[in-house]
Order: C-alpha cells, then structure tokens, then sequence
C-alpha cells in the first residue's frame, strides 16, 4: 500500500465528498505531518514550528466546529506504531465529528474559517483525512 500525505483534496477526492448523502452525520480522522517549521502562504515571517502553528488552527477551528454544529472528539501525539508497517509516522491524531458533510463543508466556506486555515496551511507538511460514518463497521 503507498501513502501519500497531501494538504489538500484532490479534484476527484472534492467531488466525492459532496456527492451522494450530505445529511449523515460523519467523523473525520486527520492523521497529521506537520513541517520543522512553520510557512506562511503571504510570506509572512514567523518563528512558529509547524506544530505550534496547527495548534492556533486547532485552536480557532473548534469555534468553527461549535457553529456549525461539530466537535473535537480527540486529539494527541503519534508515540509509535502497534501494529503494521509504514515508512514514516504521523506526528499527531485529530478526531472531529460533523452533523453531515453539508455543514463541514459550510464551515469550510466560511471566511473566518479560512483565516484560521492559513495556519492549518502554514503548519502541515502533509496528512491524511478520513471520513468515517458513524456505527457502521
């Protein structure tokens, strides 16, 4: 199985997000890679580690979770891996739940969500983002 972290959906990965059922609620699994340091989009000069900038994003996106109707349900440090194999870990584990993708995806819409973005943006070097449906194995 290869693995690639990326930072943002794909065409085809966008587009089947808001095909099919936009009303169940979901959870979404974010394993999480995160740059030495931290780099800005507009350039910006900052002293920040990648880590220390996901977490003013973390931090500002459990009020966009709140308006919309989400929540963090976990989050930590990777510390190693029990079982399997692959090249590299993930620097951390976040679990948001969501209403429906309908409202994850207003919320990604939001502009003052995409401020907050910018340091999600800033602070990742790659992740992994799984849907999952709740009760459904």
């Amino acid at each position: 199985m290869e693995v690639k972290n990326h930072r943002r959906p794909s065409k085809e990965q966008m587009a089947g997000f808001l095909e099919g059922d936009n009303e169940t609620p979901i959870a979404m699994v974010n394993l999480l890679k995160f740059k030495k340091n931290a780099e800005y989009e507009d350039g910006r000069d900052s002293d920040l580690s990648g880590r220390d900038a996901y977490a003013i994003y973390a931090f500002e996106v459990a009020e966009h979770l709140k308006k919309v109707g989400g929540s963090f349900v976990f989050s930590g440090s990777v510390s190693r891996l029990m079982l399997g194999e692959v090249e590299d870990l993930w620097d951390a584990v976040a679990i948001a739940r969501y209403p429906s993708r309908k409202a994850m995806l207003e919320m990604m819409m939001d502009q003052a969500y995409q401020e907050s973005e910018k340091h999600r943006a800033a602070g990742l070097a790659g992740q992994l983002n799984i849907e999952t449906k709740e009760g459904e194995l």
